[in-house]
């Protein structure tokens, strides 16, 4: 009868239980780098005993040299930014910005003070009205005061997701008629290519003439200038769904469409057991592109239109010409920044939860 070697079982029980961590570690790999923090995995698998001088030069190119590419810009701007002059005085460094951002902060905590105040008011009078047996003289009254800045950027992210869901709504359905009939593209194409060049700028006193023809009031369920805005950023950002769209259902593989038809698919069951999961990637690319110019275009649209949102604040600003208001516009240019990036983060999850059983 053979025995087993205690020291061979335990490198093996320790192997295994290795050979499991990095198994997990490569799992999670995937959502780090969805979420834009690949550099942990490095660090995780150093932990583990992987190589940890390899690991920690993955670690300084993914996030040592981000930072100091960061670091360097933020010393380059507060160096020359005292040495522009412009009418509203130096351009504002990045301290100046800082405290901006924070002033913004506890402006907006005491616009939300002094709104839950107005409403609390509010509902009080009700409840006396109605104690009283003046039920018919109860009143909802609408808040009136100005936006904070949280406020305005909730505005925005609203209008944009908007404007982006109607756009889809109409650019992929589109997309695979093009993709599937070389007659349907043949229409579409040209409209296409006229329409895709057109600025935002010129579509906005469309919209905003057609939009207040046939709203002639502001009672319905949507006010104007989130029509207005909404409608710009959907006329925008449906081309590079649509192209992306018919360009990954006309790539199908042949062979799958040949096999569609020996089976006798119908069209419903073909578009959603084979045309939608072969063409689900371009999809995606065409969405996570929709979604960056819709919101390029929405800062645009409400500039010009002084709709309510973001661009209004960077425009109300400049008007305002106060001591601070370069340093708010700016605040305002990081915040456009840092939401577009977070939306494109937010469609490549959802690309990645779609898409990742293609890539197991």
């Amino acid at each position: 009868m053979t025995t087993v070697d205690p020291d061979f079982a335990r490198d093996a029980e320790r192997e295994a239980r290795r050979a499991r961590l990095f198994t997990r570690i490569n799992k999670a790999d995937a959502w780090f780098k969805v979420l834009g923090l690949a550099w942990i995995t490095p660090l995780l698998k150093a932990a583990a005993g992987d190589n940890p001088r390899a690991q920690m030069k993955d670690v300084w190119r993914l996030l040592g040299v981000p930072l100091v590419a960061i670091a360097a810009f933020l010393v380059l701007w507060g160096t020359l930014a005292p040495q522009v002059q412009t009418s509203l005085g130096a351009v504002p460094g990045p301290a100046q910005v800082w405290d901006e951002a924070v002033n913004l902060h506890h402006d907006a905590q005491a616009k939300a003070a002094k709104q839950a105040k107005f409403e609390t008011m509010v509902a009080q009078r009700n409840e006396k009205l109605i104690a009283a047996g003046k039920a018919d003289q109860v009143k909802e009254v609408a808040y009136t005061g100005a936006p904070s800045y949280y406020q305005q950027i909730w505005t925005s992210i609203k209008t944009v997701f908007f404007g982006f869901l109607i756009a889809s709504a109409v650019a992929i359905p589109l997309g695979i008629c093009a993709g599937l009939s070389p007659t349907a593209n043949a229409a579409i194409n040209p409209l296409v290519q006229i329409f895709k060049p057109v600025s935002p700028l010129a579509w906005l006193p469309i919209v905003t003439m057609v939009v207040s023809a046939a709203y002639a009031s502001n009672d319905g369920m949507f006010s104007k200038s989130f029509l207005i805005s909404a409608i710009t950023v959907t006329l925008c950002s449906l081309w590079p769904t649509l192209i992306n769209t018919a360009l990954g259902v006309a790539s199908i593989d042949k062979d799958l469409v040949n096999v569609s038809k020996v089976l006798k698919m119908n069209t419903y069951t073909k578009i959603t057991k084979l045309v939608l999961p072969s063409a689900l990637p371009l999809i995606f690319t065409g969405l996570r592109l929709s979604l960056g110019v819709g919101w390029m275009v929405l800062i645009a649209a409400e500039m010009l239109a002084q709709n309510p949102g973001l661009g209004k604040f960077v425009w109300d600003e400049f008007q305002n010409g106060s001591s601070s208001s370069l340093a708010k516009i700016m605040v305002a240019v990081f915040t456009i920044g840092i939401i577009g990036f977070l939306l494109d983060r937010v469609m490549f999850a959802l690309q990645s939860l779609f898409t990742f059983s293609n890539n197991r």
